[in-house]
């Protein structure tokens, strides 16, 4: 029997996690396969596959984060900045989220112009803003904005919805002076404490990014938005 008090937990875990992202990506891989067999589909089965796709990407998300946090935690995870246009990076968004948005009959409605730029980890942003995206498709009524600006130097990236709003205890996690995860109500608050983990990874001159939740948006719903010096 080994001694459990020389076994890393932490590194078990990562280990365990690595392994079934993989095994997971097969399996979104597999009802992509099928989705393109969707023509052949009843309605019944094309609205549970795409539940499924849709719940298999927030579980790839959430292993990625855990991934991530370790990394973090253990100074291994590198911040790879580069130049990258918003346009590029919301086709991709939407490429991930249309299939279980066709499905529920929900809009995209995307603002941003098409050479606009800016310094930061491709891989890293996209993974906080598909997690904003999933979260507002599962509680959106018809409609999604997502937009990108600069306003006073900084990149402000929204994800807003026409749902009910955030609950009281998220908006909570997204305070800037919160740094541990909320385990209340049933909710690790592992998203948002993720997020802003990733937002404060990006720094220039003293400035680090940000990550605010608030509702009553454009759509009087609730509104992400990440921000980067």
């Amino acid at each position: 029997m080994p001694n459990t008090q020389e076994i890393d937990f932490a590194t078990v875990l990562a280990c365990s996690v690595h392994d079934m992202k993989n095994s997971l990506c097969m399996v979104i891989q597999s009802a992509e396969l099928i989705q393109a067999e969707g023509d052949k589909l009843s309605d019944d089965a094309r609205a549970e596959l795409a539940r499924l796709n849709y719940e298999a990407n927030r579980l790839n998300s959430n292993l990625l984060q855990l991934l991530s946090l370790y990394r973090l935690d253990r100074q291994q995870l590198p911040v790879q900045i580069d130049q990258h246009y918003l346009s590029e990076l919301f086709e991709e968004l939407l490429l991930k989220n249309q299939y279980f948005a066709i499905q529920q009959d929900i809009e995209f409605i995307i603002q941003v112009e098409h050479d606009l730029h800016w310094f930061f980890d491709r891989d890293l942003v996209l993974s906080v803003l598909n997690d904003a995206i999933a979260n507002a498709l599962r509680y959106c009524s018809r409609r999604i904005v997502l937009s990108a600006e600069v306003a006073q130097g900084r990149l402000q990236v929204q994800v807003i919805d026409d749902g009910p709003g955030f609950p009281d205890f998220m908006l909570d996690n997204a305070n800037p002076d919160m740094h541990k995860l909320d385990l209340r109500h049933g909710h690790t608050g592992l998203g948002i404490f993720f997020a802003k983990l990733i937002a404060r990874a990006h720094h220039n001159k003293n400035q680090r990014g940000q990550v605010t939740l608030q509702n009553n948006g454009e759509l009087s719903g609730g509104s992400f938005s990440l921000t980067l010096p």
